[in-house]
């Protein structure tokens, strides 16, 4: 089994770069994502693999990172995401951000990718929430006061400067993680004013 390629980045295509691994080159479907963060034609590149063997196909999928390829592997378990639909949320939304994006139950925000409809994204987060992948995740404390968020658990005062914070613009994982830290140094029991105003800070840094 294939578990990494490194060698030379031969050609790209749409959503594919054939990689030269000693005279042989190798096919590897990507995310936009990956295939942007490749260098260019003949210099070295490394991809992390996922082989999928069907009767009439084997095919490998390429990563930037293990953190893209355990996100890959975690959203083809649920039922209609295919390995191209799992690619196309990839190519839209960081592990990261897709990390944030399960905890806060925002399928709005993975339903931007191409093929994801309202009931596909709201059957992501759902079948998804509470599996998020270790590796390349947010930190503990921003994912659980996001999944409290995502949850409608968190306390009053967090949840109205979080929402404060998007009616000012900011996504929901960006002012969640402001208030996040905020929180790590202030305490949860901190007033909303000053959690808007020290998310505030945070966000500008």
């Amino acid at each position: 089994m294939i578990g990494k390629l490194k060698g030379l980045v031969d050609s790209f295509g749409d959503d594919w770069v054939l990689i030269d691994c000693g005279g042989v080159c190798y096919e590897v479907h990507c995310s936009s994502r990956t295939l942007q963060a490749l260098p260019r034609v003949g210099e070295a590149g490394v991809v992390f693999i996922e082989t999928i063997v069907r009767e009439d196909m084997i095919r490998l999928y390429g990563f930037a990172n293990e953190a893209e390829k355990s996100w890959f592997t975690l959203l083809t378990t649920v039922q209609g995401v295919g390995a191209r639909v799992a690619l196309a949320i990839l190519s839209v939304m960081s592990p990261s951000a897709l990390s944030s994006a399960v905890a806060l139950q925002d399928k709005a925000m993975v339903g931007r990718a191409n093929g994801v409809g309202p009931k596909l994204a709201t059957r992501i987060v759902t079948e998804l929430k509470g599996k998020v992948p270790a590796i390349g995740a947010v930190d503990a404390d921003t994912l659980g006061l996001q999944a409290a968020l995502g949850e409608g658990v968190a306390s009053g005062n967090i949840a109205d400067a979080v929402s404060a914070l998007t009616n000012l613009g900011y996504s929901s994982a960006q002012a969640s993680a402001a208030v996040a830290r905020v929180v790590a140094k202030e305490g949860d029991d901190t007033a909303t004013e000053k959690l808007i105003r020290l998310g505030l800070r945070e966000l500008s840094q």
